[in-house]
């Protein structure tokens, strides 16, 4: 314990003001949190500087040399000091209507979700019901949302595989202006997953020229990571050139074994060739190898063309299974992401969630070592579980990406960071969608922990940009991922020694360690590596939100 002028110092991560015996009342405090002697990182790539950072009313209000006291004051010392981290490929949209506390998301740095990729969780009509929503029960974090190209397809069209008449088409792009104007900052297409996958390039043009008017993104699940990876990043590309609206890759991934270090590099170059053109790509990433989804994706696409009802039926022919299996076993097919076949086979894709007590022992198993137990092909005991478990969604791991690939796309210099991930109902589970994937709990701190210290893949000062000042320049959150007097107090305290990831495959919703204190708006929501329970984040909308 140590004593300093009038002020009494306890430990080296908080100070509470006390007079001297006698002195009177305590002297108000001129700031609400004052972040004392850390290094801070500005989230523009710039080296760090050691530097008080002073919060007031939600906001930094002064960064440098602070005299004047806090309320609540935080010795950073050998600390780094970051702005909040921007998770911009996030599936909370639904999770934060039930619990608006995200603690997965908090524990590792981020302060604000960009989610989306299915789009809203309600209509276009009601989006704007929906933030408020959000806002009067509260959430801890910042959230943004795009809306699903394919909502609006789904509303005019259903799920069927059928273009749209011009007429169709017209009243697809109008729900696209109305969801612009309610606060979502895009769309979005998942392009492997039927009925998305029955989106034409010329019709996503033309829905994206709406999104353009209002300076929106295009954000996409391409249509193939594996096999055509390289003709569904041209479309992407195409489709941003055309219609003049920004574009977003999602999780960007060369997923195709045959391909490892050969794909990847060849699709950075021509995002990089389009951004010469002036076209506005870029593209986010997770750092892990496999990725995770449903077992539909393990069936080709045409036994969903005329429905799901249709599709039960398709699954339950025998005749029909035999086909499938057979193209299956061929490989790439047209309209058609073959995901067992680009990760080498059933014996990479794991079980991560069935839903089935009945398969409950065979979680974590790949599909080999399950058909071998229940003597049965792969292929149907997949299917099989998706039937049974319907209308929940079974999940899979697919081994699919090479680590190589990975720290190339880290090291570009147009990629951010994205889970992938939903929030947590309660910290310790796995995230709202059910797949227990450590991405949803270790994906920042394993890009700092891993590939900044660890291996030196990148700089500090780059993985932090990545994750704070690039995707907020690129989503157009003019007010956060700098620190700046004047914006948005989002703020992260971390020990870059002591970070680490601890999900793994086996332990995937383990927290991670180095993440101390998270301000969000100027709250601090993580106090000392736990929970506040506060709820200050905000509701970000995008640039063509009308109010009324």
């Amino acid at each position: 314990m140590m004593k300093f002028g009038h002020y009494l110092v306890i430990g080296l991560s908080a100070v509470l003001l006390i007079e001297p015996s006698g002195a009177g009342e305590k002297k108000a405090a001129a700031y609400d949190i004052v972040i004392r002697g850390g290094r801070v990182l500005d989230g523009a790539g710039n080296p760090w500087i050691p530097a008080d950072v002073a919060i007031r009313d939600g906001k930094l209000a002064k960064i440098g040399r602070v005299v004047k006291r806090g309320r609540r004051e935080i010795d950073a010392t050998g600390k780094y000091v970051s702005p909040g981290w921007i998770d911009m490929m996030d599936q909370s949209g639904p999770a934060l209507r039930q619990v608006g506390t995200a603690p997965n998301k908090i524990n590792m740095g981020v302060t604000t979700l960009v989610g989306g990729e299915g789009g809203t969780p309600v209509p276009a009509a009601d989006i704007k019901a929906y933030f408020r929503e959000l806002e009067e029960k509260g959430i801890s974090v910042n959230f943004a949302t795009y809306y699903s190209a394919t909502q609006a397809r789904v509303a005019i069209l259903g799920d069927t595989d059928v273009d749209p008449t011009a007429d169709q088409l017209q009243q697809m792009k109008a729900l696209v202006a109305q969801a612009m104007e309610s606060g979502v900052v895009g769309i979005t297409t998942a392009l492997i997953y039927p009925p998305s996958s029955y989106h034409k390039m010329k019709n996503l043009i033309e829905l994206s020229r709406v999104v353009a008017s209002y300076g929106g993104l295009y954000a996409s699940h391409i249509r193939d990571e594996s096999a055509k990876l390289l003709e569904a990043v041209s479309e992407a590309i195409r489709i941003g050139e055309e219609s003049g609206a920004g574009v977003e890759i999602f999780h960007l991934k060369a997923a195709y074994y045959p391909n490892w270090g050969k794909d990847m590099g060849e699709a950075l170059a021509m995002i990089a060739a389009a951004r010469t053109r002036g076209v506005n790509v870029a593209a986010d990433i997770y750092p892990y190898t496999a990725g995770g989804t449903g077992l539909e994706i393990t069936a080709p696409s045409w036994v969903f063309a005329d429905g799901f009802e249709k599709a039960v039926a398709r699954f339950q022919d025998p005749e029909i299974r035999t086909r499938m299996k057979r193209e299956l076993a061929a490989g790439p097919q047209p309209g058609w992401t073959n995901l067992v076949h680009a990760s080498g086979g059933w014996k990479n894709v794991v079980l991560a969630n069935s839903y089935l007590t009945d398969y409950e022992k065979f979680h974590g198993q790949n599909f080999i070592e399950i058909g071998k137990a229940l003597d049965r092909d792969p292929a149907d005991v997949a299917w099989d579980i998706m039937l049974a478990a319907y209308p929940e969604r079974p999940v899979a791991l697919y081994f699919m990406m090479n680590e190589a690939d990975v720290k190339l796309a880290l090291q570009s210099p147009f990629t951010s960071i994205g889970s992938d991930a939903a929030s947590a109902l309660k910290e310790g589970d796995i995230d709202a969608i059910g797949l227990p994937h450590p991405r949803s709990y270790g994906t920042f701190p394993r890009i700092v922990a891993k590939y900044v210290r660890d291996e030196k893949i990148l700089s500090l000062p780059d993985a932090i940009r990545k994750m704070t000042s690039w995707p907020a320049t690129r989503m157009g959150f003019e007010d956060r991922g700098l620190l700046r007097e004047g914006l948005a107090a989002d703020v992260v305290i971390f020990d870059l020694e002591d970070m680490q990831d601890t999900a793994t495959w086996d332990t995937p919703t383990a927290k991670p360690k180095g993440i101390e204190y998270v301000v969000v708006n100027g709250e601090l929501v993580l106090d000392q590596g736990q929970h506040t329970g506060k709820l200050p984040g905000q509701v970000l909308r995008g640039p063509g939100y009308k109010e009324n």
